[in-house]
């Protein structure tokens, strides 16, 4: 009798050793996730309806972006990007609509110059929230007003607070720290 007592102490035991390595473990990973991803932690755990769902889509998207070859941009490229840049601020002057799609072409370019897969919004925005999770957002709130403009219902301030988004994002992805020493940190 003692001795199933015993078995039974140490069976408890290990299974609270479990269950604390268990809630130890998951709690590493979600404090990994929400270090590197910020507000985009916050915000893929409200779309996707839990914690769970939102740290797989996460982790997805790292693997994802950790395929690609993202590069730093080069001197050439840097003045390029620059040039067009300034055009689409001076552009908003005279026609702020067709500013706020060349910002929107230009980070497209950009993007896809650095190696990020240039698809949908969707995606594309995905792909940004690993290495720029904090100005991912600032893409989005364009990326809405854009939207917004296409249905009519954009006003002239509405479109210079989506050139000022994009404006932090074009910052970030051509004069910012490059992915692989914001990763080494």
């Amino acid at each position: 009798m003692n001795t199933n007592l015993e078995l039974f102490v140490v069976l408890i035991i290990v299974v609270l050793a479990a269950v604390g390595l268990t809630l130890i473990m998951r709690n590493r990973k979600t404090t990994k996730l929400r270090g590197r991803f910020g507000p985009e932690y916050d915000r893929t755990i409200e779309q996707s309806g839990g914690r769970g769902q939102a740290e797989a889509q996460l982790q997805d998207r790292e693997k994802r972006v950790d395929a690609f070859a993202i590069k730093p941009l080069g001197a050439g490229d840097k003045e390029r990007f620059g040039v067009s840049w300034r055009r689409a601020q001076e552009e908003f002057v005279d026609d702020p609509a067709r500013a706020v799609t060349h910002a929107d072409e230009l980070l497209g370019d950009v993007m896809s110059t650095r190696g990020y897969p240039v698809t949908d919004f969707e995606q594309r925005s995905a792909d940004l929230s690993v290495d720029h999770p904090v100005v991912v957002q600032n893409y989005r709130a364009a990326h809405e007003v854009a939207l917004k403009h296409g249905r009519g219902e954009a006003g002239t301030e509405d479109l210079r607070q989506a050139m000022i988004h994009y404006r932090t994002l074009f910052d970030e992805l051509v004069n910012g720290p490059e992915p692989a020493l914001a990763k080494a940190s």
